[in-house]
């Protein structure tokens, strides 16, 4: 009996992919939807409703394909809402996910769909991406004119744990934030609200607007970003799985918990690599029993989820500010990567950049989607030019 329970490899790789992968971005989760109005029950139902997505979502799709499907929320998504959606109704904003999660559906059901997508300029989205994450990390350096201790001890954290442990780095640099908190007496009383995990409902209110300049590019970013990434992982592990039902069951994840707040549930990527290796698990064919593991580690952190999101949201606003800016520094340093790869998309991505950090606001249509029309302009123009050359 005791050969056939996973070795306590599988059980270590687990739980550390689950504590970093919700320890370092909830900051963000609840910074994005506290830009939205959502209350303190609105942003522990969202939270709760993201862990039990990605443990469900990802243990059914380990148990049936028998691969270590390891699933996270979409931080580049978050990071969009946190951007571009303030000011945004919840219930509107609601509406926006059930439409990026419908179109995420689609996607994996339909062939055409799929090839469709892989013609989007990687360049383009990249761009696109790093618009959106750029002032978050802008924003840490910002809070250091108020709070040089802060931000210098956590930066030097964080720096040093890469050089030394890199996939720890985000949670130990958390950790010291919020320690040199507790130190000071920086944080408030917590917010009233559940202690366990709690689902809120919400009726969801569907605005063109709000569709097209939040929810197509929140589709988008989590496609480009995290879903994709998340195939490539698979793949390089040796699994071959086929991308459309991964596609159609993530969204499906992310529709059902929409209306509890779920932004957008996908394939991890980082995280994944951690579950995916043979330090995991030695053997391929029995290495999805540790994405198994990991869906419980996200019902657990499901459970628990409400005290979490009560105490980052009683810290001060400038401490969650600089945590967020400081755990989306290695996604700036992927997206930017992305963009400038090749030489010849580099102007189109700049352009894309640079329209979307602007904070670009017409016709009630946000700056992500403004970048993607600019990006997709300029490389209109240079493949025109080129072509009558």
């Amino acid at each position: 009996m005791i050969r056939f329970l996973p070795p306590l490899s599988a059980w270590s790789s687990a739980l550390i992919a689950a504590l970093i992968g919700f320890g370092g971005t909830i900051a963000l989760i609840v910074q994005a939807m506290s830009a939205m109005g959502a209350s303190v029950l609105q942003t522990a139902s969202a939270v709760t409703a993201l862990c039990l997505g990605i443990a469900l979502g990802g243990g059914a799709l380990s148990w049936r394909y028998r691969i270590p499907v390891v699933l996270a929320w979409s931080t580049p998504g978050a990071a969009l809402l946190a951007a571009t959606a303030a000011g945004t109704q919840w219930a509107t904003a609601v509406g926006a996910f059930v439409c990026a999660a419908v179109l995420m559906i689609l996607l994996g059901a339909i062939p055409a769909l799929g090839r469709l997508a892989e013609k989007i300029p990687g360049a383009i989205a990249s761009a696109m991406l790093a618009g959106i994450l750029l002032p978050f990390c802008l924003g840490l350096f910002k809070v250091a004119g108020a709070d040089p201790l802060l931000v210098g001890l956590i930066l030097i954290v964080f720096l040093a744990a890469r050089q030394r442990l890199p996939l720890y780095a985000l949670l130990l640099a958390l950790g010291t934030g919020a320690a040199l908190c507790l130190l000071r007496g920086d944080v408030k009383a917590l917010p009233a609200g559940a202690t366990l995990g709690v689902l809120s409902p919400t009726l969801p209110s569907f605005q063109l607007s709000t569709i097209i300049g939040i929810g197509v590019p929140l589709f988008l970013v989590t496609l480009v970003s995290q879903n994709l990434p998340g195939l490539l992982v698979l793949r390089s592990a040796g699994y071959q799985p086929k991308p459309g039902p991964l596609l159609s069951i993530t969204g499906l994840a992310s529709l059902i918990g929409a209306p509890f707040g779920v932004h957008g549930v996908n394939l991890a990527a980082i995280t994944a690599a951690i579950c995916t290796n043979p330090d995991a698990h030695p053997d391929k064919d029995r290495r999805w029993s540790v994405g198994m593991l990991y869906a419980g580690c996200y019902l657990l952190l499901a459970l628990f989820s409400p005290i979490l999101v009560r105490f980052f949201m009683a810290l001060p606003h400038s401490v969650i500010s600089a945590l967020t800016g400081l755990a989306l520094i290695p996604a700036l340093i992927g997206a930017l990567d992305g963009a400038m790869a090749r030489q010849e998309d580099r102007d189109p991505a700049i352009v894309t950049l640079l329209v979307t950090a602007s904070g670009l606001s017409l016709y009630g249509l946000g700056a992500a989607f403004w970048g993607l029309v600019a990006g997709f302009a300029a490389l209109g123009i240079k493949v025109a030019l080129k072509q009558s050359s």
